[in-house]
């Protein structure tokens, strides 16, 4: 398994985007592909690799100097409980640290929420509701 960074409008970026809509789209409903994405050229893509094929995205969107936003985090339901999106959190929280940042935010989908904690994260406020499902902010202090 690699897990590196994706260009922007790259193939891989393309792949990436059938992935998020797949995994994070369909399943409620929506389609990444009416959503306007042209601010993504300032993120941070990095995508999980096995050989050709992409099985985990994870998306981190510069907050201000400090902080980074994580976001769009998902596996191919063909990858999963294979440790594929703790390895993509640890290398996103290395690439922050390297890149200057100091915290990580996040919405997280509610199912999630133990899964970020055990790696770190800790829960800020009260459950809301984003995407149609609810969802709870998390942060991590990087060191």
């Amino acid at each position: 398994m690699e897990i590196r960074t994706i260009k922007y409008n790259s193939e891989d970026y393309f792949k990436e985007q059938k992935l998020r809509n797949r995994v994070l789209r369909i399943p409620l409903g929506l389609n990444l592909f009416d959503e306007n994405m042209e601010n993504e050229i300032s993120d941070i893509h990095i995508g999980a690799f096995k050989g050709n094929i992409l099985t985990g995205i994870l998306i981190l969107t510069p907050v201000d100097e400090k902080t980074v936003k994580m976001r769009q985090v998902g596996v191919d339901t063909d990858y999963q409980n294979l440790g594929i999106g703790t390895s993509l959190v640890q290398f996103s929280e290395t690439l922050a640290v390297d890149r200057g940042y100091k915290k990580i935010t996040m919405h997280a989908r509610k199912t999630a929420v133990d899964f970020y904690i055990k790696l770190g994260y800790e829960t800020v406020g009260e459950e809301f509701t984003e995407v149609s499902i609810p969802h709870f902010k998390l942060t991590k202090n990087l060191n």
